[in-house]
């Protein structure tokens, strides 16, 4: 019971508090305009992109094919023991699945390897199209004299932006005049 008149008191000050702050914002003056941009959407129409996305593809399949030969020389080193399993002793057995036991081992590392090198290519190939988008972004919002600006979705694709108004969305969302800024239409 304690808890939930704690709880309740903590939510009643919370409700003050922000109605105080939204207060004193309207008394004194200060406009609060947020925008909201999509840059997933704009990074997808930037001309340059079809050619960043090719070389991360033809870097994504060379490492590929690196992974498949190790596997493949792997697979066969395990073939080649099943092999002569039962013409070896036990301490050449164990001596030879503790081999194999590496040669897995740096295969899992190299796997690992590639999905880093992938993902920092990816970082150096899309960062200067993204701080280029930035840059529109600022650039864009000064023009606008707006105080915020939120991304439409989270990195993994959830949406931040539930609802907004015809009104507002013609009014706030920045979106198309970045993609001006940066000279796409």
């Amino acid at each position: 019971m304690k808890n939930t008149i704690t709880l309740s008191l903590a939510a009643i000050v919370m409700v003050l508090g922000f109605g105080v702050t939204n207060t004193a914002l309207a008394q004194g003056g200060e406009d609060v305009k947020i925008g909201y941009v999509n840059p997933q959407a704009i990074l997808a129409n930037m001309p340059e992109m079809k050619a960043v996305q090719q070389r991360i593809q033809n870097f994504a399949l060379r490492k590929q094919q690196e992974l498949v030969q190790k596997e493949q020389a792997f697979q066969a080193e395990v073939t080649t023991y099943q092999q002569k399993i039962g013409v070896i002793s036990a301490e050449a057995q164990a001596q030879e699945e503790e081999r194999l036991g590496q040669l897995q081992a740096e295969l899992v590392q190299a796997q690992q390897t590639a999905e880093t090198e992938l993902e920092q290519k990816r970082q150096e190939l899309v960062g200067p199209l993204l701080e280029q988008i930035g840059n529109a972004i600022n650039v864009v919002a000064e023009r606008m004299a707006l105080t915020y600006v939120l991304n439409t979705t989270t990195s993994t694709g959830d949406l931040v932006i539930l609802y907004a108004s015809e009104e507002y969305s013609a009014k706030y969302n920045i979106t198309e005049a970045v993609m001006e800024e940066l000279g796409m239409f």
